[in-house]
C-alpha cells in the first residue's frame, strides 16, 4: 500500500490520491507510517504523499493529518528509530504544521501536554514540534473551545503553558523542555512561570544533568526573569554547600536517603556551571549587571544569604575578563569591611549579640572559595589573585615599617582594614599553596610591590613573601631568575625592607646556590657603595648569610635552627658542600665585614649586635670573631695599669667641620664582646674535646686577654672620678655647642660601659661578695653621671634631652638580675645580694629597666641584646620579670615606702607601671600564650597540666589582688591617697578584665564589685573617676545594655548641679557616690554622654538592619519575628535614653563643653528617632502594619519628656550666654585696654557653642513633620503628644516684660521734673527719618 500511495503521489492531480487514502481503514494509515519508518526507506516520501492527498481545505483532510502528527509523535518518542530519520520526520511535520487549522492546533497542542504530563517522552526531538506548534497557536486568530467557553489562539496557548507548569514532569525531559520554551514567543508573565518551573525541578535531578539545564535556562533568560534564574541558580548551590557541611560535620547519616553527592562531583557541577554563567555574560552583558545588582540587593538584607562560596566563585570568575571588574571589587571590597564592622560592632555589645545569635563572617566564605577552586576552577584563581592583592594594596598598613608597631591600632576604624589586609595575605598564600600553574605571578606581584612601594610600608607584603617561601621552597627555584632580579635593587632599599626581604628569602638561599652567589656579588658592590644605607644593606646581608651556613662541625643550636618546613628540605643541605667550601665562604664573608669596623658608627654598630647571633648558630668561627674584636678592642684600651680612665673616649669622636659625630660605639663594642665571651665560655669550652688543643690555645688565649682587659677596666673605672672623662657638674651639655654634644656622647659611652661591666661582674660573679660590691661601684659611676644628665636636661627642657639613654642590659639578665633582688632566698647568697639590696637606688634602677625593655618590646616587638628578635625566649624572660614585679608589688605596698618618697617614683609604683606594661604587651604580642603566661604567675599551681589551663580562672585570681590594692588605696587616709596609683591600678583591672569569659561567673562578680566600688566611693579626684567610669561601661556593655546605668547617673548628675529652674529643689537621689560635686561635670557627665553616643549607634545601626529586613519581600514568619524582636529592642533603648535626656536636659550644666556635647547628642537622638519614624512610614506603605502600642508610647514619652524641656534647656542656655556677654560688657566700662580682644574672644566662644542649638531646632522640626505623615499613613493621631513648639524667629518673654515695664514707671515717677526734657528726646529720635538703605548694585 504504501508503494501505490508514493506512486500515486508523484502523479500531479491528487484525486487519485485521495481516494487510496480515503479506502484505509482507521488504524492502517498509522501501520504503514511505522513499518515504513522501522524500515528506513522513503518515510518522508510517504508523508508527503499523505499530506498531499489531505488537503486542510477539507475536512476529512485535517483529520487525516491529525491522525498522522498523533501517530507520530508516539514513533519519534519510543526510540525505535534512528536519529537522523526522527530528525526527517520531525522537520517535515514542523514544516506542514503551519497549515493546520487553529482547532487542530490546539488539539495537538493538548496532545503533547497529556504526552508530557504522562512522562513519555524519552528522547525529546518531538518537543521541536511542539514549539512549532504553540507558535503557530499563538498566531491562530479563530476562537477555539476551551471548558465550557472559547478562547483566542494568544490566550489558549497561555492556557496551555500554565497547566504544563503546574503539572508533574519527567526529570529525563527537563532539559527538552527548557530547550523548547526557547523557541517560543513568551509574555513576561508566562516566562516567570516557565523559569519558576525549571528551577523547581533541580533539585529532582541528577547533579549531573544541572550544568546542561543551567545553560539552558540561562539563554531562556535572555527573554527575560533574568534575577529569578540567578537567584534560584546561587540559592540552589547554596543550599547544597550548606548541606554538604552540615554532612561532613555529622558523617554517620542516620537517614541514608538523604546522604547526598560526593563533595568532588559537587565542586566540578558548580565549576562547570560558574563556566555556563560566565560565558553567557560574555554574550548578553546585561545579565552581568543583573548579577551584581541582585548580589548588592540582597546583600543588604541577607548578606549570608547573598555573598556564599558559590556566588563569590562565580563574582570573581566574571570579574577576570569583563568590564565589571571595578564595580564587582568595589563590591567584594565593601562587603569585606563592612561584614568585619558589623563583627567587631556585634563583639562588642551583648545587646547586640542577643539580638543577633548568628554571626556571619565573610573571610571564612572567601577561604572556603580558595580550598573549593583546587576542584579545577582554574577560572577562579586570577579572580583570587587579583582580589587578594587589591585587599592588601587597599587597606595597608599607614604606619612606617619596624616590628609590630603597625599592629597597635586598637580604633573602631582601623581594625576592619587590618583583618581586610590580613585576608588579602591569606587568599594569596593559600591560592599559592592550591594553584601551581600561578605560582610564579603570585611571587612576582609580591616582588614588585616590595621594591616599587619601597616608601611606603611593606611589612605586610614581606610576611606574606615569607610565607609563600616557606611553604615551598623548592619550588621558588624555577622563579629564581626574579629573585635575583630583586638582589640588584637591595642597595636603594630602606635597611628595614632589606633585613626582612632577606630574612623571608633566607631558605631560598640554602637550597640554590645560584641564588646565593648572585646574592654575594650584589652585597660585596654594596659594601663600597657611597651611600649609607647601602652598606647597612650589605652587612645586614652579609651577617645573614653568616648566621645560616654552618661551617661543619659548628654545635647545633635546637632555638636558632631555622625551620624551612617543607619536608623536601629536610635533609642536610650542607651535604652538597664540603666543609672547606663553606668555611672559605663564611672566612671571605668575615674578611669583607672587617672592612666595615673602619665605617661610620651605624654600620660598625649593626657588626656589633650582629656578632653574637653569629656565634651561636655558627659555632666554628670563633676565634674569627674573637680574635677580630680583641683587634678593635685594643685599638681604644690602655694596657698600663695606672692610667685613668682606662679607655681612650676621644678615639670615638670625629669631628666634620664643626659638627662632631661618633665614630666608635665603644659601649656596644664592649657590649658584643662580653656577650660573645659569655657564650664562647658557656657552650664552646665545655664542649671541645682533648684533641682541638691547638685551637683551644688559641682560644684560651683570646680568651685571658678579654678577661684581664676586662678585670683592668672594671677596676679602674670604679677608680675613675667624672673630672677623668671630662665629665663633671660644671661641664657642658647642651646640644647647641660641639662640646656639648662631645660631652653627650662621652657621658652616653661612660654610662653604656659601666652597665656592660655591671651585667659582666654580676655573671661571672657566681654570687661573690667582692663582684657585688665591683658591681654597686660601677653602678655609683653611672648614677652619677646619669644625675648630672637629669639635671641638665631639666634646666633645659628640650625634648631630646629629656629622653633616658636606652640601658645596654640584655633582657635575659634584667629577669635575673630582678629574680636575685627580690626572690631569691638561699642562705649561701644573703651577704653577697645584701650589698645590692642596701642600696634603693640600684634597686630603683634595676626595675626601671625592666620597665625599659618591657615598652621597647611592645612598641616594636624585640629588644635590644641577644635573643632579642627571639619570642619564645622575650616570653620567658617577660613570665619570670612579672612573678617579681607582682610579687614585689603586692608584699611591699607604696604607703610601706617612706624612703621612695624623697626622690622619684617609689619601686612598688615602678612595679605596678611594668606589670601595666606587661600585661598590654602579652594580650598584643603573645595572645595565643596568655594560658601559659597565667599559669606561670600562679606559682601554687605549678604542676598542672597545660591543657586544662582555665583562664578566666587565673586571670580572675589575679584580679582580685589588684581588687585589694584598689580598696586599700580608696579606703587610705586623704594624705596616702596616691591618684597615679590608683589610676594605674584601674588601667591594669581593664586590661586583665578582656581575659574574663563574658559568659562566667567571675565576670559577673567582677562587674558587680566595680558597681558597688562606683556607688560607694566619693572619689574627687578627676583622672581615677573617669577610669572607673571607663572601665564600668565597657565591662557592664558586656554583660547587658548599659541604659539602666546611665539613667542613675544621669539622676545623680540632676541632684548634684541642680535644676535650671532655680526654683525647683532636685530631689536628692544617690545611686553612684562617684559623682559629686567635683566630678559631675564634666567629666561624669561627658563620659554618660560618650556612653549614650554609643548606645545610639547602635540604635542606629539597628533601625538600618531593620530597614533592609523590611525591603526583604519574602514574608518568611521567622524574618517578621526577627524584625519585632528589632523593633522592641530600639524602642526600648531610645525610650530609656529618653529618660536620660530627661535628667540632663533639666540640670544646670556649666556652659561650655558639657552643654554643647548635650546639644549635639540630642540632635542625634531626634535624627535617630526621625529615622524609626521613617521605617515605619515605609512599613506602613508596603504592607497594613498598625503601629504598636510601644511606638505610640515612645511618640508620648517624647512629647511629654523631651521636646518641652530641650526648649526650656535652649532658653537656659542662651541666658548663660547672655549673662557671659553682659559680664564682658562691664568689663570693658571698666577697662578700657584689651577691651576689643576680650569682646571678640567670648563674643567667638558664644558663636561656637550656641551653633548646635539651630541644628537640634531642626531636628525637632523633622521629627515632627515625619509624624504628622506617619499620623496620616497610620490613621492613628499622634502629634496629639505633641505641644505647640517654641516660634524661635521672634520671642517676648512676658515675666522679663512685666518687670522691665514696672521699672520703667517706677522710675518714671521718681524723674517728673526731667521728664519733658527727656520726652522732647524721645520725639526727637521717633520722628527721626531710618536711615536710606545702600542701593543694590544691578
Amino acid at each position: 500500500m504504501a508503494q501505490r500511495i508514493l506512486s500515486l503521489a508523484a502523479e500531479e492531480g491528487p484525486e487519485r490520491l485521495q481516494e487510496a487514502l480515503q479506502s484505509l481503514a482507521e488504524g492502517e494509515l498509522g501501520d504503514m507510517v511505522t513499518r515504513q519508518a522501522l524500515k528506513g526507506r522513503e518515510t518522508a516520501a510517504l508523508l508527503r504523499g499523505i499530506f498531499k492527498g489531505s488537503p486542510c481545505s477539507q475536512r476529512s483532510g485535517v483529520l487525516r493529518r491529525l491522525q498522522v502528527y498523533k501517530h507520530c509523535v508516539p514513533l519519534v518518542e519510543s526510540g525505535d528509530l534512528h536519529l537522523s530519520k526522527v530528525s526527517e520526520i520531525i522537520g517535515l511535520l514542523m514544516l506542514e504544521a503551519r497549515q493546520l487549522p487553529g482547532h487542530a492546533l490546539a488539539e495537538l497542542a493538548s496532545l503533547f501536554v497529556d504526552v508530557i504530563k504522562g512522562g513519555s517522552l524519552t528522547n525529546g526531538k518531538s518537543l521541536e514540534l511542539f514549539s512549532t506548534v504553540l507558535t503557530a497557536l499563538a498566531s491562530s486568530k479563530e476562537n477555539l473551545a476551551y471548558g465550557k467557553g472559547e478562547l483566542n489562539g494568544e490566550e489558549f496557548k497561555k492556557q496551555l503553558i500554565n497547566t504544563l507548569c503546574s503539572s508533574k514532569w519527567d526529570p529525563r525531559c527537563v532539559i527538552h523542555l527548557a530547550n523548547m520554551f526557547r523557541d517560543i514567543p513568551l509574555s513576561g508573565e508566562e516566562l516567570q512561570f516557565v523559569v519558576e518551573k525549571v528551577l523547581r525541578m533541580f533539585s529532582k535531578l541528577d547533579l549531573q544533568e544541572i550544568p546542561p539545564l543551567v545553560y539552558q535556562l540561562l539563554l531562556l533568560s535572555a527573554k527575560g526573569s533574568k534575577k529569578t534564574v540567578l537567584e534560584g541558580i546561587i540559592s540552589f548551590f547554596n543550599q547544597l554547600d550548606k548541606r554538604q557541611k552540615e554532612e561532613q560535620r555529622v558523617p554517620q547519616s542516620v537517614d541514608l536517603e538523604v546522604a547526598t553527592m560526593p563533595l568532588d562531583q559537587l565542586r566540578h557541577v558548580e565549576g562547570t556551571v560558574i563556566l555556563h554563567i560566565v560565558s553567557v555574560i560574555n554574550l548578553d552583558q546585561d545579565l552581568g549587571e543583573e548579577l551584581i545588582r541582585h548580589l548588592k540587593t540582597e546583600q543588604q538584607k541577607n548578606p549570608g544569604k547573598a555573598l556564599c562560596p558559590f556566588s563569590v566563585a562565580l563574582l570573581l570568575s566574571v570579574a577576570v575578563k569583563h568590564r565589571l571588574q571595578e564595580q564587582i571589587f568595589d563590591f567584594l571590597k565593601t562587603s569585606i569591611t563592612r561584614s568585619c564592622k558589623d563583627l567587631q560592632f556585634l563583639q562588642a555589645s551583648k545587646f547586640l549579640q542577643d539580638l543577633f545569635p548568628q554571626q556571619y563572617d565573610i573571610t571564612a566564605v572567601i577561604l572556603e572559595v580558595v580550598k573549593n577552586s583546587a576542584f579545577g576552577w582554574d577560572h577562579v584563581t586570577q579572580g583570587l589573585v587579583d582580589l587578594g592583592f587589591s585587599l592588601m594594596e587597599s587597606y595597608e598598613p599607614k604606619k612606617p615599617f619596624g616590628g609590630k608597631a603597625a599592629d597597635n591600632s586598637y580604633g573602631l576604624s582601623k581594625m576592619p582594614a587590618k583583618q581586610a589586609c590580613r585576608l588579602g595575605a591569606s587568599i594569596l598564600l593559600e591560592t599559592f599553596k592550591v594553584h601551581e600553574p600561578i605560582r610564579s605571578d603570585i611571587l612576582e606581584q609580591v616582588l614588585n610591590r616590595v621594591l616599587t612601594k619601597a616608601a611606603s610600608p611593606v611589612s605586610h607584603f614581606i610576611d606574606l613573601l615569607s610565607s609563600i617561601v616557606v611553604s615551598a621552597p623548592l619550588v621558588l627555584q624555577t622563579s629564581s631568575s626574579k629573585v635575583t632580579e630583586t638582589f640588584d635593587n637591595l642597595s636603594f632599599l630602606p635597611i628595614d625592607t632589606v633585613q626582612g626581604l632577606l630574612r623571608a628569602v633566607q631558605p631560598l638561599l640554602k637550597v640554590s646556590m645560584s641564588v646565593r652567589d648572585s646574592l654575594i656579588l650584589v652585597l660585596q658592590k654594596a659594601i663600597f657603595s657611597r651611600q649609607l644605607d647601602a652598606r647597612k644593606a650589605a652587612v645586614a646581608g652579609f651577617l645573614l648569610l653568616l648566621r645560616n651556613f654552618k661551617v661543619l662541625g659548628s654545635l647545633s643550636s635546637s632555638q636558632c635552627s631555622q625551620a624551612i618546613g617543607a619536608t623536601q628540605v629536610q635533609a642536610d643541605v650542607h651535604a652538597c658542600y664540603n666543609s672547606a667550601a663553606n668555611e672559605a665562604f663564611c672566612l671571605e664573608i668575615l674578611g669583607s665585614l672587617r672592612r666595615c669596623l673602619s665605617q661610620q658608627a651605624d654600620v660598625r654598630l649593626m657588626l656589633y649586635e650582629g656578632f653574637y647571633d653569629v656565634l651561636r648558630r655558627n659555632s666554628q668561627l670563633a676565634s674569627s670573631i674573637m680574635e677580630t674584636l680583641l683587634s678593635q678592642i685594643k685599638q681604644y684600651y690602655l694596657p698600663q695599669q695606672d692610667l685613668l680612665p682606662p679607655l681612650k673616649l676621644e678615639g670615638c669622636i670625629m669631628a666634620q667641620g664643626d659638627q662632631i659625630f661618633l665614630q666608635e660605639p665603644l659601649a656596644h663594642l664592649l657590649c658584643c664582646i662580653q656577650h660573645c665571651l659569655a657564650w664562647y665560655k658557656s657552650t664552646v669550652r665545655l664542649c671541645q674535646g682533648a684533641e682541638d688543643d691547638e685551637e683551644e690555645e688559641e682560644g684560651v688565649g683570646f680568651e685571658q686577654n678579654f678577661e684581664e682587659m676586662l678585670e683592668s677596666v672594671t677596676r679602674r673605672m670604679i677608680k675613675s672620678e667624672l673630672e677623668d672623662f671630662e665629665l663633671d657638674k660644671s661641664a657642658d651639655f647642651s646640644l647647641s655647642s660641639g662640646v656639648g654634644v662631645k660631652n653627650n656622647i662621652y657621658a652616653i659611652q661612660v654610662m653604656g660601659i659601666c652597665e656592660v661591666l655591671i651585667e659582666y661582674n654580676f655573671n661571672i660573679g657566681n654570687f661573690s661578695k667582692n663582684k657585688f660590691e665591683d658591681v654597686l661601684g660601677l653602678f655609683t659611676c653611672y648614677n652619677k653621671l646619669s644625675e648630672i644628665l637629669r639635671e641638665k636636661a631639666g634646666k633645659n627642657k628640650s625634648a631630646l634631652s629629656n629622653k633616658t639613654a636606652r640601658s645596654f642590659l640584655s633582657m635575659g639578665f634584667v629577669s635575673t638580675l630582678l629574680t636575685a633582688l627580690f626572690r631569691d632566698n638561699a642562705q649561701s647568697h644573703e651577704e653577697s645580694l645584701a650589698v645590692l639590696r642596701s642600696s634603693m637606688e640600684f634597686l630603683r634602677y634595676a626595675v626601671s629597666v625592666a620597665l625599659q625593655k618591657v615598652q621597647q618590646l611592645e612598641e616594636t616587638g624585640q629588644t635590644d641584646g641577644p635573643d632579642g628578635q627571639n619570642p619564645e625566649k622575650m616570653f620567658q624572660n617577660l613570665c619570670k620579670i612579672t612573678q617579681v614585679l607582682l610579687w614585689r608589688y603586692t608584699s611591699i605596698p607604696t604607703v610601706v615606702e617612706e624612703s621612695g618618697k624623697k626622690k622619684g617614683k617609689s619601686i612598688s609604683l615602678l612595679c605596678l607601671e611594668g606589670l601595666l606594661r606587661i600585661f598590654n604587651t602579652v594580650q598584643q604580642l603573645y595572645s595565643a600564650k596568655i594560658p601559659q603566661f597565667l599559669q606561670a604567675l600562679d606559682i601554687t599551681d605549678g604542676d598542672a597540666e597545660e591543657t586544662d589551663i582555665n583562664v578566666t580562672e587565673k586571670a580572675a585570681f589575679q584580679i582580685r589582688q589588684f581588687q585589694r590594692s584598689l580598696v586599700n588605696q580608696l579606703s587610705s587616709a586623704e594624705d596616702d591617697f596616691n591618684a597615679k596609683e590608683t589610676q594605674s591600678l584601674i588601667t591594669v583591672l581593664s586590661t586583665l578584665s578582656k581575659l574574663l569569659d563574658p559568659a562566667s561567673q567571675q565576670f559577673l562578680q567582677f562587674l558587680t564589685w566595680t558597681v558597688k566600688v562606683c556607688k560607694e566611693n566619693a572619689l574627687e579626684d578627676i583622672s581615677c573617676c573617669k577610669g572607673l567610669l571607663s572601665l564600668l561601661f565597657s565591662v557592664h556593655v558586656l554583660y547587658k545594655s548599659p541604659v539602666g546605668l546611665l539613667r542613675e547617673l544621669a539622676q545623680d548628675i540632676h541632684a548634684c548641679l541642680g535644676d535650671i529652674d532655680q526654683d525647683i529643689e532636685v530631689e536628692g537621689r544617690c545611686h553612684f557616690a562617684i559623682v559629686n560635686a567635683k566630678t559631675a561635670a564634666p567629666t561624669v557627665c561627658l563620659l554618660v554622654l560618650g556612653q549614650v553616643d554609643k548606645v545610639l549607634e547602635e540604635v542606629d545601626w539597628l533601625i538600618k538592619k531593620l530597614t533592609s529586613l523590611g525591603s526583604d519581600t519574602s514574608d518568611s514568619s521567622q524574618a517578621s519575628n526577627q524584625t519585632q524582636a528589632l523593633e522592641k529592642g530600639v524602642i526600648l533603648q531610645l525610650g530609656t535614653l529618653l529618660t536620660v535626656y530627661h535628667e540632663l536636659v533639666q540640670t544646670a550644666l556649666p556652659a561650655g563643653s558639657c552643654v554643647d556635647t548635650l546639644l549635639r547628642s540630642l540632635s542625634k537622638t531626634y535624627a535617630i528617632l526621625t529615622s524609626l519614624i521613617k521605617h515605619y512610614i515605609q512599613a506602613c506603605r508596603s504592607s497594613s502594619t498598625t503601629i504598636p502600642g510601644r511606638l505610640e508610647k515612645l511618640v508620648k514619652l517624647s512629647g511629654s519628656h523631651l521636646t518641652p524641656q530641650c526648649y526650656s534647656f535652649i532658653t537656659y542656655v542662651q541666658n548663660i550666654h547672655s549673662e557671659s556677654l553682659s559680664f564682658v560688657e562691664e568689663k570693658k566700662k571698666k577697662k578700657k585696654e584689651d577691651e576689643a580682644a576680650a569682646v571678640s574672644t567670648v563674643m567667638a566662644k558664644v558663636l561656637r557653642e550656641t551653633k548646635p542649638i539651630p541644628n537640634l531646632i531642626f531636628a525637632i522640626e523633622q521629627y515632627e513633620k515625619f509624624l504628622i505623615h506617619l499620623s496620616k499613613k497610620s490613621k492613628v493621631n499622634l502629634m496629639q503628644y505633641m505641644k505647640l513648639s517654641t516660634s524661635r524667629d521672634f520671642r517676648i518673654n512676658a515675666s522679663v516684660l512685666d518687670s522691665a515695664l514696672q521699672e520703667q514707671n517706677s522710675e518714671d515717677a521718681e524723674n517728673e521734673p526731667h521728664n519733658d526734657q527727656s520726652s522732647t528726646v524721645e520725639q526727637t529720635d521717633e520722628n527721626q527719618e531710618p536711615k536710606k538703605k545702600r542701593q543694590r548694585k544691578k
